[in-house]
């Protein structure tokens, strides 16, 4: 993939966010051939802020939202894997979104944060024992010198079923959880911010996750016995499906 960055003069603690990890697998075929796809149809001069807003698109509304999909494994972390995937919850997004973004040549962290939301499903609150996300997935993107957090979480096709304000990188500002709905409920709130990662500590992650949510892995670890993806939660996921294909549909 080629790249208009110079990296020569970036500093060295955002130089650092162009090189591939062990998850942010920005250099394997899988991500260089999902970057291709996602700018195969614009000019090969286009700014690497055009770029960007493409492939925060791209993963954004190609990858269902899913917030009942949480892989228990770490190799179902690596980019390379979920590039392969047709849904994921945000941290699985935002290592996408991360990995493609390297592979352009542009520079880009994982970010992590703690929030909560107001307008959680039951289902889902009651696997989850809490409103409180913990590691909320997003990426800060370093674009002429400007600094940008974005989050592709939520795909269009769900924001429009569930009354959600679009989540939209113009390359100008901030692309993240919106704090009140379109009926001007309370949405989503920032409580914790774990600072940005070069990879995601998997390890410590997965750890999290396991103590704080025994209930969701639990019902992953059936769902997986089961191979029941499709027939989770009829409130969120009938409601969300087949967001992908009407993504592909308008590329």
């Amino acid at each position: 993939m080629q790249s208009h960055t110079h990296t020569e003069n970036l500093p060295e603690e955002v130089a650092e966010f162009l090189s591939p990890g062990e998850f942010v697998d920005s250099d394997s075929p899988e991500i260089q051939a999902y970057v291709a796809e996602a700018l195969k149809d614009l000019s090969e001069d286009i700014s690497d802020t055009e770029k960007a807003i493409r492939l925060f698109e791209m993963v954004r509304d190609g990858l269902r939202y899913d917030p009942y999909n949480l892989p228990l494994t770490a190799d179902l972390y690596r980019a390379s894997a979920i590039a392969k995937s047709d849904s994921g919850f945000c941290v699985p997004k935002a290592i996408l979104l991360a990995a493609c973004l390297r592979a352009a040549g542009i520079p880009a962290a994982l970010g992590f944060a703690d929030v909560r939301n107001h307008l959680n499903t039951p289902k889902l609150a009651e696997l989850m024992g809490t409103d409180i996300f913990i590691y909320h997935g997003y990426v800060q993107v370093w674009l002429d010198g400007k600094t940008y957090k974005i989050t592709p979480a939520f795909n269009s096709d769900m924001c429009d079923r569930f009354g959600v304000k679009p989540l939209v990188f113009d390359g100008k500002s901030d692309a993240l959880f919106h704090e009140f709905n379109q009926q001007e409920q309370r949405h989503m709130e920032y409580v914790n911010d774990r600072g940005l990662f070069k990879d995601i500590p998997i390890g410590v992650f997965l750890k999290e996750f396991y103590t704080t949510y025994p209930g969701l892995v639990a019902f992953n670890q059936e769902r997986a016995e089961k191979k029941a993806s499709e027939e989770i939660d009829d409130e969120f996921t009938a409601r969300n499906e087949g967001a992908k294909a009407n993504y592909k549909d308008h590329l």
